[in-house]
């Protein structure tokens, strides 16, 4: 998983609340459990006229030109404005690996639903919760001038605007040590497997009948 440090990028504006996971990454593109490959049909009702499905061409479908993501003040944008209750809906791990492969790394809203926010530390995002009038002044100030940009800092726990105004956030002590290291579940066990080796080891010694050939 990708360590989260500091980041500063720019910032698209998705001013909707309520925005269920099947938005996120619409349900015909679950059929893959690879952690790659949902960046391109992110939001795909919400950024294409037609009904996307797997392993389409892309390049070839009609853009909605109103939707946020499509404007070309927003390309290449890495931090995500949303409202309250982002992520909510069904449980799908997919709907942050499709945000992380389009290429944002921190989304900040004043809410988000409880299984989207810890699959997000999961899979090297960095969900923020920020108050709503704070939430306000950053959409004020990201749709008014072109090339916005927000510095995120997880080591110090705050969101730098441009004219210096900061922001603090709460983040749980367990999941921040694990984004700043790029450890996911994986690689927090691997962590032990000297451990591990030790005990198959002393395990296997005292009941060798459990480790004979399967035939």
């Amino acid at each position: 998983m990708k360590a989260f440090t500091q980041h500063t990028g720019l910032v698209a504006p998705l001013d909707r609340a309520n925005v269920d996971t099947d938005q996120i990454i619409p349900k015909q593109f679950l059929k893959s459990i690879k952690r790659s490959g949902f960046g391109p049909n992110l939001f795909d009702e919400w950024r294409y006229h037609d009904i996307g499905q797997p392993n389409q061409d892309n390049s070839t479908r009609p853009l909605n030109q109103e939707f946020v993501l499509n404007f070309a003040r927003y390309q290449g944008a890495s931090v995500l404005l949303a409202r309250e209750n982002f992520g909510c809906g069904s449980s799908r791990e997919h709907a942050p690996w499709a945000l992380e492969e389009y290429g944002f790394r921190a989304i900040i809203a004043p809410s988000f639903a409880d299984i989207f926010f810890n699959n997000s530390f999961k899979n090297g995002l960095l969900p923020i919760i920020l108050k709503e009038a704070e939430v306000d002044a950053l959409f004020q100030q990201a749709e008014a001038s072109v090339g916005y940009q927000l510095t995120v800092d997880l080591a110090a726990q705050t969101v730098t605007r441009p004219d210096g105004v900061q922001y603090s956030f709460e983040v749980d002590a367990f999941r921040k040590h694990c984004l700043l290291n790029g450890l996911d579940d994986i690689g927090l066990t691997l962590k032990d497997s000297d451990v591990i080796k030790t005990f198959e080891s002393t395990y296997q010694q005292r009941s060798p009948w459990l480790f004979g050939a399967i035939k």
